[in-house]
């Protein structure tokens, strides 16, 4: 996230404990950050020093000076002795307040949801002021396998007609990831240069699957960047961040060692380019690109309608760096990392794919790969933050450099088959895994 950022949290399921919670990791970083609502919020302790000033240009000065001693500040129009809460901004003022030279951030709660689990929102809400930089619809994971009614559900009735539901059914992940998206759910009134984070909270461990297929169906739409599975609440808030991952199967080699090209040897009833790319495929990953050289006519035949992007390495003679920077530039703008697989790895799997992509969810780790027995195998993921790195390589490094570079930044997951490791080097390797 970049200084001077405004973020509205809007939904329902811990919107004012993820904004407070945000300030103080930002504050900690030496952010200087206002908290602030556009409706009405609960005051609690974690406000902080907190300005109470209906007057907009007196409460702009007080705000500034504030920041000066406190870092970290609440602001809001006034306070409802009735209700207990902060009387909110108007969210032009918000606007205001995110130019101040003192300011690196503000965090509003854009609406309210009277404590439940999930909500849609009223024709009158949400108030999300146009210089929202991050937009963060909240859901709760404990509404699924709830009933929907209002004991868990702020204006049930609304939230049945967004998913298409009746009252009272049972809410899956479906549902939730249906109300988030929609237009007048989630996205009501989000502004379209807004990056959307979806936030579930209260993953715990026995709701982590359903939190999973809620994050699964958020990044099915475009507008959705991450999509992020916290316990708000808890000392490690943060459980999973969900960006999409992709696979690029490197299959542009001329295999020199083996005298023919493997990608087109028979395994299992079909050619091992084939076998290794319905593993693939089988997998969790969110786009697959394939990287063709040598025999591109041939072998380009076996994955044609498979629903795969391929790319053409010109230069597959001159080795792998080659086909990583032609893999590389086929990828969405989206893809948040992405695996390398090598086309004659025939024993590798979906769920061994799924478990580099879990780990790499769970650390943000630069680099995963797996490891039997302190030997590293492939595939090996890479975060788009290497991304510029990967592409300066030469000849045929492939990406061990950048690992040697990283080597204190990587995590990986252990493999007790060593079989998962076998690559086809010559006929011997390819008659001893039949």
């Amino acid at each position: 996230m970049d200084r001077k950022a405004v973020v509205s949290l809007v939904g329902a399921g811990g919107k004012t404990t993820a904004m407070f919670r945000l300030a103080e990791e930002l504050t900690s970083e030496g952010w200087r950050v206002v908290t602030t609502t556009t409706t009405m919020m609960r005051r609690e302790g974690r406000c902080g020093h907190t300005i109470l000033e209906a007057e907009r240009h007196v409460l702009l000065e007080k705000a500034r000076r504030a920041l000066a001693d406190f870092g970290r500040i609440t602001v809001a129009s006034g306070f409802s002795q009735a209700d207990g809460k902060l009387i909110g901004i108007d969210p032009s003022l918000v606007d205001a307040l995110v130019t101040l030279a003192e300011v690196d951030a503000v965090i509003v709660e854009a609406d309210g949801a009277k404590g439940r689990s999930l909500k849609a929102p009223a024709p009158y809400e949400p108030v999300i002021p146009g210089s929202t930089s991050v937009l963060l619809p909240v859901a709760a994971a404990d509404a699924v396998g709830r009933p929907l009614n209002e004991r868990f559900v702020h204006r049930p009735e609304i939230v049945a007609s967004l998913a298409r539901a009746k009252l009272g059914q049972i809410i899956t992940p479906d549902l939730v990831s249906a109300v988030l998206l929609h237009p007048e759910g989630g996205l009501k009134n989000a502004p379209p240069e807004a990056r959307v984070f979806p936030l579930i909270n209260k993953v715990s461990y026995a709701r982590l699957e359903s939190a999973r297929e809620i994050a699964g169906a958020l990044l099915k739409s475009t507008r959705v960047q991450r999509v992020l599975l916290c316990a708000v609440a808890q000392d490690d808030p943060v459980k999973e961040v969900w960006g999409r991952v992709a696979a690029i199967v490197l299959a542009a080699g001329g295999s020199r060692r083996f005298g023919s090209p493997k990608q087109l040897l028979p395994w299992k009833g079909k050619a091992l380019l084939e076998h290794v790319l319905d593993r693939v495929l089988d997998s969790s990953v969110d786009q697959v690109v394939v990287v063709l050289g040598h025999e591109r006519e041939a072998i380009g035949a076996l994955v044609r309608d498979r629903g795969v992007v391929t790319v053409i390495n010109e230069d597959w003679e001159r080795g792998q760096s080659g086909s990583i920077r032609a893999g590389l530039h086929a990828l969405r703008e989206t893809c948040d990392a992405c695996l390398f697989v090598l086309a004659d790895q025939p024993h590798v799997t979906p769920e061994l794919i799924d478990s580099i992509v879990a780990r790499y969810r769970r650390t943000l780790a630069p680099i995963v790969f797996p490891v039997h027995r302190g030997r590293r195998g492939n595939p090996v993921l890479f975060a788009r933050t290497l991304f510029p790195e990967l592409l300066e390589m030469q000849a045929d490094q492939g990406g061990r450099q950048v690992m040697e570079r990283h080597e204190n930044e990587v995590e990986t997951v252990e493999v007790h088959d060593p079989t998962l490791f076998l690559d086809i080097d010559t006929v011997d390797d390819y008659e001893d895994a039949r």
